[in-house]
């Protein structure tokens, strides 16, 4: 397993969708608490410094590397220029910061942060001129990652027209095999997919891994009161790996078997004031390793 590298995202720590939860938890906590937790890796939150020289200086004192950085598509609501200029000074950035990967995520009507939509019963179904338009912008990201030398990860997501395993289907028959997935275990198992099944059928076009556990009972809460996606987080639906329901055992043997390449990062968005961020990075870590033995 010499070849995974594995990182954590600061979402744990601060949330960038609900700014109330953690509010107070700086951008030195975090990725002090990560480095002293185990991981070589973050992924970018909303405190992290803009400047990349100020960056790399903060994430070389604690032997920390930048793996990968959300960036929000809006094919189906905007144009592609928009989308495509945009994409390139975060591109720029990420490869400034050391990341080779860059995830993606279709917010095209996504209800994914309304904190009162139920996310089980509203969220967006695209046409299939909608369909399209993702398909074709995001042939067009992944080759702009190329020229970089990076790649292009496909985030499936709650409260998004990527969620089932049907859309994931429809997406990457759509694309280039260039557009990879980012396969999310949380995210998956939320949407009702079975994360060995999802993993399976593409595997050869997975190039980053979320590590997110669920907790079915606060899940079936969820469900049961139509909650929202953000409510969901709030209420504690999503936790660190070995702390909910999902059994990751043979998810990490399937990565293996393939010779998977590239980040295991743990992203369990919590309200660190209940589930204490760094007690949870350790629980994680000494999961991972046990499990995985990495």
């Amino acid at each position: 397993m010499s070849d995974v590298l594995l990182g954590i995202a600061p979402i744990g720590w601060t949330n960038d969708d609900l700014p109330e939860l953690g509010g107070t938890n700086t951008f030195e906590q975090c990725i002090s608490e990560m480095a002293l937790a185990g991981f070589s890796g973050s992924e970018i939150g909303n405190k992290y410094p803009k400047d990349p020289v100020a960056l790399n200086k903060a994430l070389k004192l604690r032997n920390l590397t930048i793996c990968n950085a959300w960036f929000s598509t809006y094919f189906t609501t905007k144009s592609l220029d928009e989308v495509e200029n945009a994409f390139i000074k975060h591109r720029d950035f990420l490869y400034a910061v050391g990341a080779r990967v860059i995830g993606v995520s279709e917010q095209g009507n996504s209800i994914q942060g309304n904190l009162y939509l139920s996310i089980f019963d509203n969220k967006p179904i695209f046409s299939d001129s909608e369909w399209e338009k993702v398909a074709k912008g995001l042939n067009r990201l992944a080759q702009l990652a190329e020229e970089k030398g990076m790649t292009l990860g496909y985030h499936h997501h709650m409260g998004t027209g990527v969620e089932s395993f049907k859309e994931i289907q429809e997406l990457m028959n759509r694309t280039n095999r260039n557009v990879y997935l980012l396969f999310d275990t949380g995210h998956a198992y939320f949407a009702g997919i079975d994360p060995i099944k999802l993993l399976k059928t593409y595997i050869e076009r997975i190039n980053h891994v979320h590590l997110k556990d669920v907790r079915k009972d606060i899940l079936e809460k969820v469900k049961r009161e139509q909650l929202s996606f953000l409510s969901a987080v709030k209420n504690g639906v999503f936790t660190v790996p070995g702390d909910g329901n999902i059994e990751f055992k043979p998810i990490f043997e399937v990565l293996k078997e393939n010779n998977y390449v590239g980040w295991y990062v743990v992203e369990a968005e919590q309200d660190p004031s209940i589930a204490n961020p760094f007690e949870y990075a350790l629980k994680a870590r000494s999961y991972i390793k046990e499990t995985a033995q990495i």
